[in-house]
């Protein structure tokens, strides 16, 4: 799965202002609603009930929230850099700054966990995670999460 067909230009946020974990959930979810048809309320309350369940702050910075939606018609990513670290109550205990929304259709079960994959692949690259925290534009950012993982081993 390529995130190039997951995440357009209009899909990423930086900075993202936010205090709190809860604060960045709904600027999230008004950000997905403008990518979908289904309301930033219901977005929102779903990403709270996922997190319920357990925090998907993965640790290293990162958070890759994630939530399905019967109706949906198919997945979307949202990128998302923040101001500044919060509290994510991630695995490891350290604060989130880079967030990747994943929303995905109900029925999508297979292709869902080969874009967590991918996501989780790519950002294991410290180089990718340094180059997503310093990039300058959305174009730089479009260009990280376009390269294949390889590229970054490589460098």
């Amino acid at each position: 799965m390529d995130l190039g067909d997951l995440i357009a230009y209009n899909h990423i946020i930086m900075p993202l202002q936010a205090n709190t974990k809860k604060q960045c959930l709904q600027k999230l979810a008004i950000k997905a609603e403008e990518l979908s048809y289904i309301s930033q309320r219901v977005i929102f309350e779903t990403l709270l009930q996922r997190e319920r369940l357990g925090s998907t702050g993965l640790g290293k910075g990162i958070a890759v929230p994630h939530v399905k939606f019967r109706d949906f018609d198919h997945i979307k990513c949202i990128f998302a850099r923040l101001n500044k670290p919060i509290d994510f109550e991630a695995l490891d205990n350290e604060p989130v700054d880079l967030i990747f929304l994943l929303l995905a259709p109900g029925h999508a079960s297979g292709d869902h966990l080969k874009a967590l994959a991918r996501i989780s692949r790519l950002l294991r690259e410290p180089k990718v995670c340094k180059y997503l925290r310093s990039s300058s534009s959305i174009q730089d950012v479009v260009g990280v999460l376009t390269q294949p993982s390889a590229a970054f081993c490589a460098a």
